[in-house]
């Protein structure tokens, strides 16, 4: 089987209840974003339908999205070119993400109450003990509640839209990077600092570890695409 065909095959999930024109989506879109198919290949409408034994109707579909989002580029007359996401790319929504997520925290930190805070500690420490007992699919659904909840008391809805649109690009390498305990470990460490940070109202910590916690993320996604031959 020709490898880009089987990586979309292993990429697509049919057993959650959903349109098979969303779950055609998502496999192409992660399959992209992961460098399977890479820049510059050629993608046939035909072609695919007839390798995966499904109608054109749900690839149709799934590369208008992927237009729209420019992770592939219809060429007249040709086919559909793929152009995924490059290092470039990738350090472009990191230092976008360390603006905004800096906002939010600061915004959230004038906010939150004691109860608000207390809440967020309790979040952590069940990070800690997922950690502990390498429990690391709960842990990265802990760390993507760390961020929601600051997010959430940032009371600026519009700013998380932003950045949960940015991320869902990188969210594959993120989780990849993320299951490396070095990684788990430092990662949390950045947590506790920014909420003692926001519980001593200081702008300047938050600011520096906000930045050194996106700056090590980064370190392990490019590392992440290197190794993969993204460039």
């Amino acid at each position: 089987m020709d490898p880009i065909v089987e990586a979309i095959k292993n990429n697509l999930d049919l057993s959650q209840n959903k349109p098979l024109k969303l779950c055609v989506y998502k496999a192409l879109r992660k399959t992209i974003i992961l460098g399977d198919i890479p820049a510059g290949e050629r993608i046939n409408e035909k072609e695919l339908s007839e390798e995966l034994n499904i109608s054109r109707t749900p690839i149709r579909f799934a590369l208008q999205e992927l237009v729209k989002e420019q992770l592939v580029e219809h060429v007249p007359r040709i086919v559909i070119i793929v152009k995924g996401i490059s290092i470039k790319d990738a350090y472009e929504i990191y230092d976008i993400r360390k603006a905004l997520d800096t906002l939010a925290t600061t915004k959230a930190m004038t906010l939150m109450d004691s109860q608000d805070f207390d809440e967020l500690e309790q979040l952590l420490e069940k990070g800690d003990y997922y950690n502990k007992t390498d429990q690391v699919d709960n842990l990265l659904q802990n760390f993507s509640e760390f961020n929601s909840f600051i997010y959430k008391k940032s009371q600026m809805l519009r700013l998380k839209a932003i950045v949960t649109n940015l991320q869902a690009y990188l969210v594959y390498f993120r989780d990849i990077a993320i299951r490396a305990s070095e990684r788990r470990s430092l990662a949390l460490e950045e947590h506790w600092l920014i909420f003692r940070g926001m519980k001593n109202n200081d702008v300047e910590q938050i600011t520096l570890i906000t930045h050194e916690h996106l700056n090590h993320s980064l370190q392990f996604v490019i590392k992440e695409m290197e190794r993969r031959k993204i460039e």
